[in-house]
């Protein structure tokens, strides 16, 4: 039986225990751990373990639990609250402060501890920022895409890029002592505990990036806390890891974990069914009952806090004007892809928002109304004559995606739009900028509780649709900024209000389709749970 219950799913930082029955077949035995692998559609976008570099849902999976981690950890068992990580306690100093107070004897991957210098380095110009500069008033700065590549690293530029997104404000980490420092921002930031822990905030060890004769060299093996390290990353392959002894959580329950790259769903579930693999991701809802007609097996998951969407290129002579980008969102049936393609097992989402905004939460928002007749007057309003709309896709990097995409051309069709479909083999030819691009596939997270995690981080002026230069808006921009800067809530959710009326119905930006679902397939004996998240979660409050 598949739980998508979001309550019994959470699992990824949980307290429990359970007894334990491992599969003589297929977990791999060692001493007094197991073994395992997991098949996965891809390892990593950028063929590197750098969490900056890497901001991406295959690296989520591979990252989150297995080898980074941040000052201030989230508790999937606990509605997503903020607990102690690698910071035991913190506190506000004023609006643009925030002092942490480090966890002593945390030990690295190569056995160094881990102190303030670790933490002021990660959060440097050398590491993370490069050459771009924070903000300091309230007007939001516009990122150069180029910085100058400082010293033998040669930072690739969307690590700084990522950077300012997650920190647009930040002027640096000041250490108090050694288990203490003050992260210090040059504007007001009432998100900035969100920040700090949010993917892309994870510590790193100072010396081994600085030992290290290139940045490729790095971010191929970088030294990190988490409970397991790298033994060997084979870039579209395969990645090694083993159990980290030192690790401040206890010592990990696992000898090893094997994460193996099997683009076919297909050879997923054969794999797992024989016993190659011990656990099998991204599989589609209609596989489910095939595999757990075997009463051995069973397949966990559900709903996750990532939105999928489509996205548009305004610039594109038959998208820049609005009322066609408009007749998009109104043309597309979006609940009957959640019961033909997801039996039902996710849901609309209400714009791109989350139920965990908590107050700046939109609660009557809705997405764009199917509504096939409206999209037609928009497009003889508009004068559209027919003119083909390339959309690319890859093929099924997200679950489902080619028949999503089959169906939306469907529906576009009947409304009036000539879209054609362009199969694409990476992101960088999706977002290769020609005269072509127009219509793409994305997914949105929210890595925090605001919506400056993702309204602004992904759709403002500095998040990767603007710079990438498929859309921009005066106004949102503007409002990006506000809601960056400003410490009250009221009129920081009146101003997220007018920024999604803005990004989803006036000068659409985007429309969304729904909220993403994952799936895991495993033996049942396995006693392990599936987080509300892509991550997968191996440390001891997750196993046996």
């Amino acid at each position: 039986m598949v739980s998508i219950n979001r309550r019994n799913a959470l699992g990824l930082i949980g307290f429990g225990a359970a007894s334990l029955t491992l599969p003589r077949f297929a977990i791999a035995q060692s001493n007094d751990r197991p073994s395992i692998t997991i098949a996965v559609q891809k390892v990593s976008n950028s063929n590197t373990l750098d969490v900056l570099r890497e901001q991406s849902n295959v690296g989520e999976r591979v990252f989150f639990s297995q080898l980074w981690e941040a000052l201030i950890g989230l508790d999937y068992m606990n509605n997503l609250v903020r607990a102690p990580a690698l910071a035991t306690e913190w506190k506000r100093i004023d609006d643009q402060t925030v002092e942490l107070k480090l966890r002593p004897g945390v030990k690295f991957h190569n056995g160094d501890e881990m102190t303030a210098e670790d933490v002021a380095f990660t959060f440097s110009a050398d590491r993370m920022f490069g050459d771009t500069k924070p903000n300091t008033g309230e007007t939001l700065r516009v990122l150069e895409m180029n910085p100058t590549n400082r010293e033998s690293k040669e930072l690739p530029p969307e690590v700084p890029a990522t950077a300012r997104r997650n920190f647009p404000s930040l002027l640096g980490v000041e250490i108090v002592d050694k288990y203490t420092v003050r992260f210090k921002n040059g504007t007001p930031d009432i998100t900035l505990e969100g920040r700090i822990s949010r993917y892309g905030s994870q510590i790193m060890n100072r010396r081994a990036y600085e030992e290290a004769s290139s940045y490729l060299d790095w971010a191929r093996k970088p030294v990190t806390t988490g409970p397991y390290k790298i033994v060997e990353f084979k870039p579209d392959n395969y990645l090694q890891l083993e159990a980290h002894d030192e690790y401040w959580g206890g010592r990990p329950p696992l000898k090893s974990i094997r994460f193996v790259e099997v683009p076919e769903v297909a050879s997923r579930v054969n794999g797992l069914l024989s016993g190659e693999y011990d656990f099998a991701c991204d599989i589609p809802p209609d596989q489910i009952e095939t595999i757990e007609k075997n009463p051995e097996f069973e397949v966990l998951g559900g709903a996750v806090l990532n939105h999928r969407l489509t996205v548009f290129d305004k610039n594109h002579p038959q998208l820049a004007n609005p009322l066609i980008r408009r007749a998009f969102t109104h043309a597309i049936d979006r609940q009957a892809i959640v019961d033909s393609l997801w039996a039902g097992r996710t849901e609309i989402p209400a714009g791109l928002q989350w139920a965990y905004y908590d107050d700046m939460f939109i609660k009557d928002w809705t997405v764009p109304e199917y509504n096939p007749d409206l999209a037609r007057q928009l497009l003889k309003e508009a004068g559209y004559k027919g003119d083909p709309i390339p959309y690319r896709l890859l093929n099924n990097y997200y679950t489902n995606q080619t028949a999503t995409g089959q169906i939306l051309v469907e529906m576009w069709q009947q409304a009036g739009l000539n879209v054609e479909i362009e199969m694409k083999e990476n992101w960088q030819q999706v977002l290769e900028q020609t005269p072509t691009r127009a219509v793409r596939d994305w997914s949105n997270s929210a890595p925090f509780n605001d919506p400056v995690s993702s309204i602004v981080s992904q759709h403002g002026p500095n998040g990767q649709q603007q710079q990438v230069g498929e859309w921009t808006n005066k106004e949102m921009n503007e409002l990006s900024g506000f809601l960056e800067t400003s410490m009250d809530q009221g009129k920081r959710r009146e101003a997220f209000k007018r920024m999604l009326e803005i990004c989803e119905r006036e000068d659409p930006a985007y429309t969304l389709l729904h909220q993403n679902a994952t799936f895991t397939a495993k033996r049942k004996s396995v006693k392990w749970k599936a987080a509300p998240a892509f991550a997968m979660e191996f440390r001891s409050n997750n196993w046996g």
